[in-house]
């Protein structure tokens, strides 16, 4: 007999229950005419104590036929999100009482995968016949299986509730006339059909964009339709256009973003100068790497009683980038600008980042100023901040400034003189700070940074080290000097503002340093809490041994990654209580939010983001995944230009450290070259090899032998396979005369545009 619903309009006597929902008024706030609320729904489902037909639940909560859509629409995104699941008769269930866990799919490049619970309780092994019904990125719910026997817990995907990939950027192959394409992102291991006459006339080797038109299944494989020739593998370029799409950066701003750049003004109008103070008399200047176009700070510094008075000036980009305008959503989805070697990818329209808000020499700009009074000892007493307009004096360079610092009277440029005495009052107050940092406890690991060469034909020719100078160091301590104050003033103000954290070590990292540390006849002090001090005091010990490389790797290794938060934690590494990103707007999404909060606070107002953004938490968040995929994408390219490099460098015979240690081998860096490849493990002798990763070693069982991180390492080139990027390495016997060995030329070659000052991760 078939179930009756409630008439068109009409409401039962069965409303009662509906009208118990504690959820209700909430409800009634979000919809003029509201549905159950999710708990209340998931509640009904859960009592019933056995699955429940959908036709019985609109019954029991009174849906009326008008209704019958949106409540569909409800439970339709209850099962997306893993809330509730179809049996094979179409009846709802809660997961958990199947035993089915909610997890997110990753692939491995060999085929298997794992899936990630929501809750981090423990992942399961997927095998290769799992990863044929989902895709790398693919929310599932997963029924734990028995532990293999190498201890990993196994998993069987019963449903896949979102997927995660539409389109992939691929390379198109073809055997026996069937065509087909293999992602590039290597975690995506099945091979992608295209269906019959949809490849758009692309040619086999060639990069292409894919839509998948079939998801996989337990019997069937993936389908899909070329949609964009991208070119060929080998064109120059063609490295950045695979990272952007493999990695779904935005790279074309959309129109209304394009439109809105250029209605602005091309230069500052009277008008903008209301409100704010002239400080275009000043002799501030920019100090940038060579290849820089976004200048988005200056510094100007004097004496001031027998302290200083620091004034760092950032470009006022708050002032033309409206919150939640076209511009704006552009910025807050890209959240960053993106470096590549010989391309960036800015956050706004070059209008802005490199017209009318970067502080060009000799033009009026808007500026937000940050000004100190800071003494002898590299303290701040005093600070504030006020909107301005400048005029940069001098465009610099690292290089310049500190050749400035150094040279004779004579030797300096007439049109240098005027601006030098202000530069030598920046290279005090950096002393100054200098000195208070190490007060302080900041932890100062030496790191190699490496910029690439590149000849006329685009391709790498040289892999180099970044040295850094005093003038670096200069702009470093003013911007952190400028950033610390920002989050103070927010801080005392009691504004809402996202503040760059970083969280100190986990116990489980603490545990594996100290016992590593105890090896070698180190403390690290500060017992379940320490501080960026007791980190300092280990790193200064360690200088002058000949493991320091690896110790202070080590001890990197162990602190946690900074990231974007409203709830300030403070910044372990700088040892600062509060930290925020306040001095590169231009570049950075962060900064630009806690110049609005600053405005804000300065006109006697609150700013909160728009409701499109979400939340702080979860624009902090966003934030964060946007730096790490700028950083993973920038890795990839750097990585096969490596790759590309190395090609014509097969056979050769180089010296290096091992950088990194794993069950399967060893990563090696190169001297003089700064390429990393891989020893694999059945490179290293007849014999067992067992990694031990706390002591960060591999043992031979029979022979003794040990390879640790920090070791050198003789090797050979052996293979290098651009698809995969993968250097390959085989060990040699260090040759009698290391000095014979080959350092490569150093050809002349045009540099890659620099990364500004601040780096993303910092």
């Amino acid at each position: 007999m078939p179930r009756k619903l409630p008439e068109k309009g009409s409401r039962s006597a069965a409303s009662s229950l509906r009208s118990q929902d504690p959820h209700l008024a909430r409800e009634r706030e979000k919809y003029p005419e509201p549905l159950p609320s999710r708990e209340f729904i998931l509640e009904c489902v859960e009592t019933a104590g056995i699955p429940v037909e959908i036709e019985d639940l609109q019954v029991k909560l009174d849906i009326l036929p008008e209704e019958e859509e949106s409540f569909s629409r409800r439970l339709r995104a209850m099962e997306r999100e893993g809330q509730l699941m179809r049996n094979r008769r179409n009846a709802l269930c809660i997961p958990a009482k199947l035993d089915l866990i909610k997890a997110r799919v990753e692939g491995h490049p060999d085929g298997f995968g794992f899936a990630i619970p929501e809750d981090l309780s423990g992942d399961f092994f997927l095998g290769p016949k799992e990863m044929h019904k989902a895709l790398h990125g693919d929310i599932v719910l997963v029924r734990a299986g028995a532990v293999d026997k190498r201890g990993r817990r196994e998993g069987f995907i019963t449903e896949v509730l979102e997927r995660a990939n539409n389109r992939l950027i691929a390379r198109l192959h073809s055997e026996h006339g069937v065509m087909f394409a293999v992602a590039e992102n290597r975690r995506i291991s099945q091979d992608i059909l295209v269906a019959p006459g949809q490849n758009m006339g692309a040619e086999t080797g060639q990069v292409v964009m894919i839509e998948l038109l079939t998801q996989p299944s337990k019997n069937a494989e993936p389908i899909a339709k070329v949609v964009e020739i991208v070119g060929n593998y080998a064109d120059p370029g063609m490295e950045v256009e695979i990272a952007l799409r493999k990695h779904a950066l935005p790279h074309a701003f959309p129109p209304e973003a394009l439109k809105l750049a250029e209605k602005l003004p091309k230069k500052v109008e009277n008008r903008d100068l209301e409100g704010r103070v002239d400080v275009r008399t000043l002799p501030l200047v920019t100090i940038d790497g060579e290849t820089a176009k976004d200048f988005d700070d200056a510094v100007f510094c004097e004496a001031e009683g027998k302290g200083f008075r620091l004034m760092v000036a950032i470009a006022d980009v708050s002032h033309y980038v409206k919150p939640a305008d076209a511009l704006d959503q552009e910025a807050y989805n890209r959240g960053n600008s993106v470096y590549f070697p010989r391309r960036v990818i800015p956050m706004l329209p070059e209008e802005l980042s490199n017209g009318l808000c970067s502080l060009n020499p000799l033009v009026d700009r808007l500026c937000m100023v940050c000004e100190m009074s800071v003494s002898q000892a590299g303290e701040i007493n005093r600070y504030r901040f006020y909107p301005a307009i400048m005029h940069s004096k001098a465009r610099l360079t690292y290089t310049e400034v500190a050749g400035l610092l150094t040279a004779k009277s004579q030797m300096v440029p007439e049109e240098r003189k005027e601006i030098l005495p202000h530069l030598k009052m920046l290279d005090k107050v950096y002393r100054a700070f200098f000195k208070a940092r190490a007060l302080r406890g900041a932890i100062d690991f030496a790191t190699t940074e490496t910029q690439m060469l590149f000849d006329d034909q685009g391709k790498i020719s040289e892999v180099v080290p970044v040295i850094r100078n005093d003038a670096h160091r200069i702009i470093e301590e003013c911007m952190l000097a400028a950033n610390v104050c920002a989050s103070d003033f927010l801080a005392a103000h009691k504004h809402a503002t996202l503040y760059r954290i970083h969280p100190g070590p986990t116990p489980e990292k603490l545990e594996v340093v100290r016992q590593f540390l105890g090896e070698v006849g180190l403390h690290l002090g500060g017992g379940t809490e320490p501080k960026a001090r007791d980190y300092a005091e280990v790193i200064h010990k360690i200088q002058d041994r000949p493991d320091r490389d690896l110790l202070q790797t080590v001890l990197l290794r162990s602190l946690q990654q900074a990231r974007y938060s409203p709830e300030n934690l403070g910044h372990f590494g700088l040892a600062y209580e509060a930290y925020a990103h306040f001095t590169s707007p231009i570049r950075r999404y962060p900064d630009l939010l806690v110049h609005r909060a600053i405005r804000a606070v300065l006109a006697g107002a609150t700013y909160a983001p728009g409701s499109s953004a979400g939340s702080w938490v979860d624009i902090g968040n966003h934030c964060s995944a946007t730096e790490r995929r700028a950083d993973e994408a920038t890795r990839d390219v750097e990585q096969w230009l490596k790759a590309w490099f190395m090609q014509d460098h097969i056979n050769q015979e180089y010296e290096g450290t091992v950088s990194a240690v794993t069950h399967f081998g060893l990563f090696v860096s190169l001297d003089h070259i700064h390429v990393e490849g891989l020893v694999h493990i059945s490179e290293l002798g007849k014999d067992y090899f067992h990694h031990d990763p706390t002591r960060h070693q591999l043992l031979g069982e029979r022979s003794g032998k040990r390879w640790r991180l920090g070791d050198r390492m003789w090797i050979k080139v052996v293979r290098v396979d651009l698809e995969t990027t993968k250097i390959d390495f085989a060990p040699i016997e260090a040759p009698p005369d290391s000095a014979s060995a080959e350092k490569p030329k150093k050809p002349r070659a045009r540099r890659a545009p620099a990364k500004k000052k601040e780096p993303l991760n910092g």
